[in-house]
């Protein structure tokens, strides 16, 4: 078993393997990975939420900071502020920023844009500090930053009640297509570009298309009565975009709903017209946190369940990371899970230059080729584009690990990004409560 495989070491570094925070594992090809280990932040919470990489082979990330002390140096009051950080390809930080005001502020995701600066989407509860408008409880934000990190121009898109931003991407004209969760209940059925769409209650998924300068074009919402949560976006050939996220609905816009929450994947044309609806799942719960282009023409979906029948054809325990390989008319081609006796789930997935795909999250089990220093460990695992799993890989303390997002640059490196609320074992230091967890993994052509 993969288990057996690894030959692991510490020898106390970050990015250089010098000093702390350096494992080496060999996987069953005997092949070598060296994984390098950093935390960030403050005494307060600070987490990463999302990575991408940039053109200059580097990397960016964002999450938020409570924080204003320790690695914070932008920042005085204790609010919860986006934060974003610019990394060289060597891991050198080259600047960091934090955006927001009084209030609790946090980013989801980030991309660069093709001008070589960088959008950002999150919510905002502020009305004040570098948030000039908030038409309620929580709302969409946007933001639009230079190559450097200055602040160009930034967007809050809502209604009254809690409405937040998941994911975005660049559209071909480089507006931007941004999604999340609209409070329909609160909005009073607000939120759609035409106003004869039948209104229905709970959280739905929000698409809002914008142009470049994030002026709003049209928003359309889709879902049913009860907790409907979109988790990535990607562009299909037809200009249109498929959106996959969770849903426990079984009303209005879905129809098959297979048990509790399940994968909850749609189709909207480009001016956000419902094309199609799928749900993938089983009797219990499963929801999918990522989805991803593949090579041939066909998508990947990604997130953990606690199904063993339906549509999942095994689970090895309560949770397993589920991956779902569908067609552009969102058929399943084919499914496989991976996990242990424990929970394992799956937060983000990104193609490798090699055709296959990395896939973060956590895991809590100790078998079936899984370690575990304590709670929920950091969980990196490389699959083929056959779903078959080449190696994986679990870093923790004894406290909570998590991975929210993963990337891998242009010299092949994997940047996996969460918190960490730990600070011995894989992982030596913890500044407050939480800290942003940077994990790289460079795998080396040689054997041990």
């Amino acid at each position: 078993m993969l288990k057996n495989s690894l030959l692991i070491f510490i020898c106390f570094s970050f990015f250089n393997c010098s000093k702390d925070d350096c494992i080496t594992f060999k996987n069953t090809k005997n092949s070598v990975q060296e994984i390098k280990v950093k935390t960030l932040g403050g005494t307060k919470n600070d987490v990463a939420n999302t990575v991408a990489k940039t053109i200059d082979g580097g990397y960016i990330l964002a999450g938020y900071t409570q924080s204003n002390n320790g690695d914070v140096t932008t920042k005085t009051n204790e609010s919860f502020d986006f934060w974003v950080l610019k990394f060289s390809a060597d891991s050198v930080l080259e600047w960091q920023k934090n955006f927001g005001g009084s209030e609790d502020d946090r980013a989801a995701d980030i991309i660069q844009t093709k001008d070589g600066g960088f959008a950002i989407l999150g919510y905002t509860k502020s009305l004040d500090g570098n948030v000039t408008s908030n038409a309620g409880f929580q709302d969409f934000w946007l933001i639009k930053i230079s190559s450097t990190g200055n602040l160009l121009w930034q967007k809050n898109y809502g209604f009254s009640g809690a409405d937040y931003g998941t994911s975005l991407l660049q559209t071909n004209d480089n507006g931007f297509l941004i999604t999340g969760v609209l409070d329909v209940s609160a909005s009073g059925g607000q939120g759609n570009s035409k106003t004869r769409v039948k209104k229905h209650a709970g959280g739905d998924y929000w698409a809002i298309k914008t142009d470049p300068s994030g002026v709003l074009e049209w928003s359309k919402y889709y879902g049913g009565s009860f907790t409907d949560t979109p988790l990535g976006v990607v562009k299909t050939a037809d200009n249109g975009y498929i959106l996959a996220g969770s849903s426990d609905s079984n009303d209005f816009n879905i129809k098959n709903n297979k048990g509790t929450y399940d994968f909850w994947v749609i189709k909207i044309s480009k001016t956000g017209e419902l094309l199609w609806e799928k749900s993938f799942g089983g009797s219990e719960i499963d929801e999918a946190r990522a989805i991803v282009a593949t090579n041939d023409g066909n998508f990947m979906v990604v997130g953990d369940t606690r199904s063993s029948n339906k549509d999942v054809t095994i689970n090895k325990g309560a949770a397993d990371v589920w991956m779902v390989k569908i067609s552009p008319n969102g058929k399943i081609i084919w499914e496989k899970t991976i996990g242990g006796s424990n929970f394992d789930v799956a937060r983000a997935i990104y193609k490798t230059q090699d055709n296959g795909f990395v896939i973060a999250g956590s895991s809590r089990s100790l078998d079936n080729g899984f370690s575990n220093n304590g709670q929920n460990d950091a969980l990196i695992l490389k699959v083929d584009k056959n779903g078959k799993l080449l190696w994986q890989k679990t870093v923790g303390g004894t406290k909570i690990d998590f991975l929210y997002d993963v990337v891998e640059l242009n010299n092949r490196s994997i940047i996996a990004v969460g918190e960490s609320s730990s600070s011995d074992l894989e992982i030596s230091e913890n500044k407050g409560f939480t800290d942003i967890l940077v994990i790289q993994i460079n795998e080396k052509n040689e054997k041990i």
